[in-house]
C-alpha cells in the first residue's frame, strides 16, 4: 500500500544507519532484500533487531565469484541498491558502481559513509560522534560551563546519515524515471549534520548565534527553553518562546515576579533560570501537567521510552506499534492514500533465501546451485 510499492531495492547489510535508511524505505512500501553475510550461526533474536524490519533477508558469500554474481543479477532488476562500507569496499567485492551500473543504467547506487567517498577524512575510522563534531553540531550541544553533550546517535547516523540516503535515493528515483538513467549517491554523515545544522549556521550569521554552549535561545540558555525538575524527580520541557505563550507560562505558573517580564534580554536568563527552576521544584510532573498539558504553554512532559508508549496522545495517534510481541515506532511519516506499514518482523540471516530470489526471478534450479557451491 506504501507510496514505493512496487520499488525494489538491494540492501547490502550493515549497522546503525544503513538499516534505518532500509527500514524507512520498506516502511514505505519498497520491495527489500537485505543481503546478509552468510553465517553459520544467525542470531537467536534477530526478530527483536527492528532497524531490520519489514524486508527479506538473503545470506551471500560475498567472497564467493557465485555470490558476486548473485548480487549482479539481483541489481539487473533493481531499481536502486545502498551500501555503507568505506570508500573502495564494494570495488574490491566486485560490485562497485560501475559495474553495477553497466548491468543496470538506470540503478539508483546509494552510497552513506561518515566522512563522504572523497576528502582527507574519506579512510578514516569514525562514529557518530566524530561526524558530529567536525559539522560543529556537537560543539553547539550542551549546558553553559559545561563539555559537549552527545544526542545519542540521532543526528550523524540518523538524521544526516540514513534519513538523508533515503531522501537521496527517493530523489534518484523520481529523476530515474524521468531520465531513464542513473546515478551514484554519496551521502556523508558529517555532510548531513551540517544540512541540520542550517538554521544555527543562519542565525550565527544573522548575530543572534554565540559560539558558547547554553547561552542562546535554543540550546538552554533561555530561561523559556529548557527543562526542569519537579518535586518528584521527574522532568518537564518548556519551550515558550513566542510571547503570548510566554504570558501564558507565567499566568499558569501563577508567576509575579516582575524580571520574568524581561523575556528576551539574555543577561536575565541566567538569573530567571534560577527561579523559574524552584518554582518548577515546587509541583510533581504529575500536577505541571494537569495546570499545563494540552494548552498553548508549549509544555510537555520529559517521558521514558516506556512512558511514551503509553501516552495518551501517542496511543491516540498510533505513533508506537507492536510486531510479532516487540514494540517500536510505527512507520513516518503518514500518508491519506498509500498507507505506509510494516510488512514483518525483522528476518534472520538468509531467511528468504528460497521466497526472495524465487520472486525477484531465480529460477529454482539457480538457486539450488547457488546453495550447493556454498554461494548462500
Amino acid at each position: 500500500m506504501g507510496p514505493l510499492k512496487g520499488v525494489k531495492i538491494i540492501e547490502i547489510a550493515g549497522i546503525g544507519p544503513g538499516p534505518f535508511c532500509a527500514m524507512m524505505l520498506a516502511d514505505m512500501g519498497a520491495d527489500i532484500i537485505r543481503v546478509d553475510r552468510k553465517t553459520s550461526s544467525p542470531p537467536a533474536k534477530a526478530g527483536r533487531d527492528i532497524l531490520n524490519r519489514g524486508r527479506r533477508s538473503v545470506a551471500v558469500d560475498l567472497k564467493n565469484a557465485r555470490g558476486v554474481e548473485l548480487v549482479l543479477k539481483l541489481v539487473e532488476k533493481a531499481d536502486a541498491l545502498q551500501e555503507g562500507f568505506r570508500p573502495g569496499v564494494m570495488e574490491k567485492l566486485g560490485l562497485g558502481p560501475d559495474v553495477c551500473l553497466k548491468r543496470n543504467p538506470r540503478l539508483v547506487y546509494g552510497r552513506m559513509t561518515g566522512w563522504g567517498q572523497e576528502g582527507p577524512m574519506s579512510m578514516a575510522a569514525g562514529h557518530d560522534i566524530n561526524y558530529i563534531s567536525l559539522s560543529g553540531a556537537l560543539h553547539a550541544i550542551g549546558n553553559k560551563g559545561g563539555k559537549p553533550v552527545p544526542p545519542l546517535n540521532l543526528v550523524g547516523d540518523f538524521g544526516g546519515g540514513g534519513m538523508l540516503l533515503a531522501f537521496g535515493i527517493a530523489c534518484a528515483l523520481f529523476e530515474a524515471r524521468n531520465s531513464g538513467k542513473g546515478q551514484v549517491i554519496d551521502a556523508a554523515m558529517v555532510d548531513g549534520s551540517a544540512a541540520l545544522m542550517t538554521m544555527m549556521y543562519g542565525m550565527r550569521a544573522l548575530g543572534v548565534w554565540k559560539d558558547e554552549r547554553g547561552s542562546n535561545m535554543l540550546d538552554t540558555g533561555a530561561h523559556f527553553y529548557d527543562t526542569y525538575e519537579t518535586a518528584d524527580g521527574g522532568y518537564i520541557s518548556l519551550g515558550s518562546i513566542e510571547p503570548q505563550f510566554y504570558a501564558l507560562l507565567l499566568k499558569l505558573g501563577e508567576i509575579t515576579d516582575p524580571e520574568f517580564l524581561n523575556q528576551m534580554d539574555p543577561s536575565k536568563w541566567p538569573d530567571l533560570k534560577v527561579k523559574i527552576a524552584a518554582i518548577i521544584k515546587k509541583k510533581t510532573r504529575d500536577q505541571w501537567c494537569d495546570i499545563m498539558l494540552g494548552s498553548d504553554v508549549c509544555f510537555a512532559p520529559v517521558l521514558s521510552m516506556d512512558e511514551a508508549t503509553r501516552d495518551p496522545h501517542n496511543v491516540f495517534r498510533k505513533t508506537f506499534v507492536e510486531v510479532d510481541g516487540v514494540v517500536q515506532p510505527a512507520p513516518a511519516p503518514r500518508f491519506s492514500r498509500t498507507r505506509a506499514e510494516i510488512s514483518g518482523p525483522a528476518p534472520a540471516p538468509g531467511e528468504h533465501n528460497d521466497e526472495a530470489l524465487a520472486d525477484w526471478g531465480l529460477p529454482a534450479g539457480e538457486i539450488q546451485a547457488l546453495k550447493d557451491s556454498g554461494a548462500i
